[in-house]
Order: structure tokens, then C-alpha cells, then sequence
């Protein structure tokens, strides 16, 4: 990696702003990235993140606010950001008519490679990536997962001190989404500072080191998960029931003794709710028990990012926003 003037932080931002006719898809966004870490933008659809990554990449000029990247100021050293920095897309931005091993001499020949290095360099992603097998067969054939994998590999033809993944698993399968996620473990080991966005809250927590929570255009909290999940101020308790029949009458009798809302599941058998009182918790699940309501199983700890997300905005993590970025997409 090369030598800059920044230190402790890849990406310090400050007020930025960033507007489509009246709607503010950015509306002062504060940011401070530890460099070598990964750090999580974490949203709904429509909450500002591509935007906020967009305008960071340089593909975007501010309308406000100041923001460095790896040492150089946003605004008059674009250029130099961006020989640093690389993004990949919510889409598939390599040519699909092109096989693998095209894409990736096409762009590694770009980047200033001899024929052989280009070659060289081609063949050690697709080993690196699983793709060997892929090599020669026509990008638009891949399947979406590998369609990831060969997107992120053009990225890092040339290994950047600074990689934007925006939504990088978004409509994967859990076996591709995994992969992706160890590919983003191997680049950060490398040191490597990634900025990834996400409105998978199970993402986040799985690699971001830090995480700031977006909706409608404002970070409304910045963090550790753990230290997001300890913001929320209550324990969760999540209460899975031997008989899916019996959650109505366990509702009722778990928002009567512990004085709190009751969320239900797509588990037709689990149902949680936030608490602060261990020692009601005690009572309630006894009381289950009493009134012959069996329990498979239960536990107690720190909210989901999920509960956290949900106690933040007022609303589930999933539900779209209705200011949708359009003009960023």
C-alpha cells in the first residue's frame, strides 16, 4: 500500500450534503473511518447510503460539507482519491459478453500491465476467487454469486488502499453471500480500508468493525454493534413455544406481566420483547409453565441490530423508504 499524510482515519466527512431537486438523499452526513478496518453504512432502501458512497468515490459532487479521503480533500483532489480508491457497485459493471479472464486482462492491461503481468494477474483472482473453472465462459453465463465475485476481483486488479462495496451481497444465496463475506475478511486482513453498505443487519454485525446507522439521509448512530445493541438500554427476551397455537395466550400473558410489547416472529412459535427487569423475566417464564404453555426453548441477552434498528427510526430495518435515491442509482 502506499504512503499518505492520513494516519488514524481513510475517510473523515463532515456535513456532507447532497440534494436532488428538493429531496436531501444526503442531509449532513458525519463520518469517520478508522483506516484498515471495515466499516458498515447500514440502511433501508432509499435511506441515502449509495448516495452517501457515490458522492465519497468522487462519482458525486457534494452540494455541501467538506470530507479527506485517505489524506486528500474531496473537493480539490479528486484525482488523487481517486487512484486510491475503488468501488463496486450494487450491479455487475464489467462486460458480460466477455469471459472472466477478458474482463480481467482488459483491465489489468488498462491499469498499466504488461500482456504477461496482465495475464498473471488475471489468473491469481480467478484462483483466488474460485473462478478457475469459469475462467473462459462468458460473464452474462455466471450465476449472480459468481457475478459478485468476478465484479469485486475487477476492483482489486490493482489493490486499493480504500474499496466502496455498496450492498455487495444483495439477492445472493447464503452460500454466495458467505463467500463474499470472506473475500471482504482477506482484504481487510491485507489492509485494506472497506466502506460497505448494507441493509442486511446480520452483515454488519458479521464484518464491520464500526457501524452508522442511516436513514432518510441522517447517520442517527454510530457505533460498535455491541455498543448499538447496549444503546437500546434493555435486554431482549426471545421465547420459542413447543405449540405454534399457543402464542396468542403466551402474548397475552408475557405483555400483562412484564408491562412491555410483544413481538411476534415469522416463526409462528416465537415471539420477543424488550426488557430490563430479570427478575420478571423469572416470574413470566414461570408463569408460561403454569398455565401449560411449553416452551422449546429460550434466551435472554442484548438486542438484535434488528430490535436496535427498529428502536432508532420507529420502523422495521426492512421496510423501504419512500425517498427512494433515484437519481444515485
Amino acid at each position: 500500500m502506499s504512503t499518505s499524510n492520513y494516519t488514524e482515519y481513510a475517510i473523515e466527512a463532515l456535513g456532507l450534503v447532497k440534494t436532488f431537486g428538493k429531496n436531501r438523499a444526503v442531509d449532513g452526513v458525519d463520518l469517520k473511518v478508522p483506516a484498515g478496518t471495515v466499516y458498515g453504512i447500514l440502511g433501508p432502501n432509499g435511506a441515502g447510503k449509495t448516495t452517501t458512497i457515490r458522492v465519497l468515490a468522487t462519482l458525486l459532487k457534494p452540494d455541501g460539507g467538506t470530507a479527506s479521503i485517505l489524506g486528500h480533500d474531496l473537493a480539490s483532489e479528486a484525482n488523487q482519491v481517486r487512484q486510491r480508491v475503488s468501488l463496486t457497485g450494487q450491479f455487475a459493471s464489467i462486460d458480460e459478453d466477455l469471459s472472466g479472464m477478458e474482463n480481467l486482462i482488459m483491465i489489468a492491461r488498462l491499469m498499466g500491465y504488461s500482456r504477461k503481468e496482465a495475464k498473471e494477474r488475471a489468473m491469481e483472482l480467478l484462483r483466488a476467487f474460485g473462478l478457475e473453472e469459469a475462467a473462459k465462459r462468458q460473464v452474462k453465463k455466471y450465476s449472480g454469486g459468481m457475478r459478485r465475485r468476478i465484479d469485486i476481483a475487477a476492483s482489486i486488479v490493482v489493490t486499493p488502499d480504500l474499496l466502496f462495496l455498496d450492498e455487495p451481497t444483495t439477492g445472493l444465496d447464503p452460500r454466495s453471500r458467505n463467500q463474499v463475506w470472506d473475500i471482504v475478511r482477506v482484504l481487510v486482513g491485507m489492509g485494506t480500508t472497506i466502506l460497505l453498505t448494507t441493509q442486511y443487519l446480520d452483515e454488519a454485525d458479521q464484518l464491520a468493525d464500526r457501524i452508522a446507522v442511516i436513514d432518510r439521509g441522517k447517520v442517527i448512530a454510530e457505533g460498535t454493534s455491541g455498543e448499538l445493541k447496549a444503546s437500546v438500554g434493555s435486554g431482549t427476551l426471545h421465547v420459542r413455544l413447543l405449540n405454534p397455537e399457543d402464542r396468542r395466550k403466551a402474548e397475552q400473558l408475557l405483555t400483562d406481566i412484564l408491562e412491555t410489547s410483544i413481538q411476534l416472529a415469522s416463526d409462528p412459535a416465537a415471539l420477543s420483547a424488550r426488557v430490563s427487569d430479570t427478575e420478571r423475566v423469572a416470574y413470566a417464564l414461570g408463569e408460561l409453565s403454569r398455565a401449560n404453555i411449553a416452551i422449546a426453548d429460550f434466551s435472554l441477552g442484548q438486542p438484535s441490530l434488528d430490535e436496535v434498528f427498529l428502536t432508532l427510526t420507529g420502523r422495521p430495518a426492512e421496510e423501504d423508504s419512500k425517498t427512494e435515491e433515484v437519481s444515485s442509482s
